[in-house]
């Protein structure tokens, strides 16, 4: 396909918009940092939800441990692991701590992973070059949040491994995103969100442990499961799958986000992934191209969002988010409408734009906010 055809293809949403509650006046590029879930999947949950009140003792009791198997089955199969293997999370920063408040450590080292760069080798060369002989653990981001960038997981978790360390990943952004397989990869510990680009409902995340590392991983809340007599099932099922009352409706609707968002494009989950990864390539070159800025790294390391170096900050009032500082996006959404997140990166004044790609999305609305940036930064 001529990057014409595909350009053509990228021209107009891949569904209809109406699909999602997002306000039609607003350019929503923000997908990654809190992503809408699609309205079909927020009606299940919403039949949920009624039937957890109409018989709150009976769906507890008696039905959850059953639903949860079911929905971890589905999800399961997704990533490519036992559903025996998996629990489900609030979010992946739940599952991180999880494992990080099961396990000892003493001070340890961090690796800056450069941005920009020229090719995926600097990104093992940087991990590799922290690994000495007392390295146990090493916590991998599967997708980068503020830079953007798919790591080499793979390779990263086969050298660590070669020198004896195990990988815990955290990989709030992949599922949805990339392919995950969790048995080829061989991680020994990883974490994701399901709320972000499965397009789950918040609340949605869950933990993979490998067999025999299981027993020594327990959740972060104890409660009934840790004094749970039965043998019918592993300590880390019994544990994790009660750690007190909680709103399973968001995890129970994993297996509907997976089919709804998967039936969305002829060719499931492969295609979805597919188109939003070359929209996020052809909004990371159109803006690059309008502010005149060298690409920041190779496509490969591409997935649905990319990130882009700014000119540095001016000294201006500081944003009044709680999350982001830069007054540039409070300019973007207040005067134009265009949500998206610009992040103090690796510290202020430096600092990154990054576009999120999603089926809502389409080439217009990153025409239109690279011009809008080449007059505010002018």
């Amino acid at each position: 396909m001529t990057r014409e055809q595909l350009n053509h293809l990228l021209d107009r949403p891949a569904c209809d918009p109406r699909l999602w509650l997002l306000d039609p006046k607003v350019v929503f590029l923000n997908h990654g940092s809190f992503g809408s879930c699609p309205r079909p999947v927020l009606d299940f949950q919403r039949g949920i939800r009624d039937r957890l009140e109409r018989q709150p003792v009976q769906f507890f009791v008696c039905d959850l441990e059953r639903l949860l198997d079911e929905a971890r089955g589905a999800l399961a199969e997704f990533l490519g692991a036992d559903a025996a293997d998996l629990v489900f999370m609030p979010n992946a920063t739940s599952g991180v701590n999880s494992v990080l408040r099961s396990l000892q450590f003493k001070h340890g080292d961090v690796a800056e992973v450069p941005f920009p760069l020229d090719e995926a080798k600097e990104v093992v060369d940087a991990v590799l070059s922290r690994v000495t002989a007392r390295t146990r653990l090493a916590l991998l981001d599967h997708v980068t949040s503020q830079t953007g960038l798919v790591l080499p997981i793979q390779l990263l978790v086969e050298r660590l491994a070669e020198r004896g360390v195990d990988a815990l990943v955290d990989g709030a952004h992949a599922p949805g995103m990339v392919p995950v397989n969790l048995r080829k990869l061989g991680a020994t510990y990883y974490a994701g969100n399901c709320h972000k680009w499965i397009c789950a409902p918040k609340g949605a995340g869950f933990l993979y442990v490998q067999r025999a590392r299981q027993k020594s991983i327990r959740p972060l809340s104890i409660s009934h499961g840790a004094n749970s007599p039965r043998t019918d099932r592993s300590r880390f099922l019994i544990e994790f799958g009660w750690t007190g009352t909680w709103d399973p409706s968001a995890c129970l609707s994993v297996p509907e986000a997976l089919r709804f968002v998967g039936s969305l494009l002829p060719g499931g989950w492969p295609a979805v992934m597919r188109r939003n990864r070359h929209l996020a390539l052809a909004a990371q070159k159109i803006i690059c191209k309008t502010l005149r800025i060298d690409l920041p790294c190779p496509d490969e390391l591409i997935g649905s969002f990319a990130s882009i170096p700014l000119p540095d900050a001016l000294d201006e009032k500081p944003s009044s988010s709680p999350l982001y500082l830069d007054p540039l996006q409070d300019k973007l959404l207040a005067k134009n409408r265009i949500e998206l997140p610009i992040i103090p990166w690796p510290a202020p004044p430096k600092r990154l734009l990054r576009v999120s790609a999603q089926l809502y999305n389409s080439l217009p609305q990153y025409e239109r906010l690279a011009r809008v940036l080449e007059h505010l930064l002018d």
